[in-house]
């Protein structure tokens, strides 16, 4: 009979699974954040024109 004994983890492992989670995270929302008039424009948003009426000359 083969006996596997259970994968261990220590604290320096799970440590690292949550780095990797939160930097996952952060890496996304940077990623959103740079391209985010792209997705904007892929719902069909459409910035609002400048108004240059209000010149003080």
């Amino acid at each position: 009979m083969h006996f596997a004994p259970p994968p261990y983890f220590d604290p320096g492992s799970g440590s690292i699974i949550i780095q990797v989670a939160i930097a996952a995270i952060l890496g996304i929302g940077v990623a959103m954040r740079g391209s985010w008039g792209k997705i904007r424009g892929w719902f069909g948003y459409k910035p609002a024109p400048d108004d240059d009426s209000t010149d003080d000359n």
